[in-house]
């Protein structure tokens, strides 16, 4: 009972973690790059001030749940789950030392002038949030793989 909690609220919160990243990178992304630098640089500011508590609770409650899982089960699922884990640390490590410097820099640009090669440090933004994208999306699909195992051996039970 206490690891299938634990498995729906590592799936829970690493299926939000890789759903909001996810949604930024296909929406608001785009978005960023279509609209006036000075307006880009004003809306991705207010949206880190909001982002910053909730992106890290969900990137601390997947990590540590995938790892509390993979403390509690044992062979492949342990396996899959420190990985989930790992995977959402990397999320979190790639945006703590990849995004947050640079969002501290557009804060200043924001209050005054972007620098000549602006563009290109927003690429760079960019390329770390298709990274912790990417990790977070992979780590939610393992530990759906987690769950679909679980099922199946479950339902094998039963038959």
């Amino acid at each position: 009972m206490r690891t299938r909690l634990l498995l729906g609220l590592a799936l829970l919160s690493t299926g939000l973690l890789a759903g909001a990243f996810g949604y930024g990178a296909a929406n608001l992304v785009p978005t960023f790059n279509s609209v006036p630098i000075d307006m880009r640089l004003d809306f991705h500011t207010q949206l880190m001030k909001m982002n910053g508590i909730t992106m890290q609770g969900a990137m601390a409650v997947s990590a540590l749940s995938a790892l509390a899982l993979a403390v509690l089960t044992r062979g492949r699922p342990r396996l899959l789950a420190a990985t989930a884990g790992f995977l959402t640390v990397a999320s979190f490590l790639i945006t703590r030392f990849g995004n947050v410097p640079i969002n501290g820099q557009i804060k200043q640009w924001a209050a005054k002038v972007p620098p000549a090669d602006h563009a290109r440090i927003l690429r760079r933004w960019e390329l770390f949030n298709d990274v912790r994208t990417c990790t977070a999306l992979a780590a939610f699909a393992i530990l759906i793989c987690v769950a679909l195992r679980r099922a199946d051996l479950r339902g094998a039970e039963h038959r």
